[in-house]
């Protein structure tokens, strides 16, 4: 049914702007005045400003009627859903790694080290 509304919607829209460049602007009113060929029209010695404005009210009202029945339909449908439940669960691989956590303060030891005895940390003179 959205659908459907959609291409009825943009099918308005369309006719719409159409009609609306057809029309003729105020300032055309004086040019048909001076004889430019308005009496022999198809719409008749008064052209077809009263069949382009109907028309286009008409268009107008249907194109605001399908825009709130869009809204409504739009407010109807579901809430989407949060960005952690659209992402799917990443799949678990099991790897040959151990996953052990280090110690907090694990500190490397250094094998066979000898720390000779004049390297001593010098007091501080005060």
């Amino acid at each position: 049914m959205e659908s459907i509304l959609v291409i009825i919607h943009l099918f308005l829209a369309i006719g719409l702007v159409g009609l609306i460049l057809v029309q003729h602007g105020k300032g055309a009113d004086m040019g048909a005045a001076f004889g430019s060929g308005a009496s022999a029209s198809v719409f008749g010695s008064r052209g077809a400003s009263n069949f382009l404005s109907r028309s286009t009210a008409i268009l107008a009202t249907a194109f605001f009627v399908t825009s709130l029945a869009l809204a409504y339909f739009a407010m109807q449908s579901r809430e989407p859903a949060t960005l952690m439940e659209q992402v799917p669960a990443p799949a678990t691989v099991e790897s040959e790694i151990p996953q052990e956590a280090p110690a907090a303060l694990d500190v490397p030891v250094l094998p066979d080290a000898v720390v000779p005895a004049d390297s001593a940390v010098p007091e501080v003179v005060k």
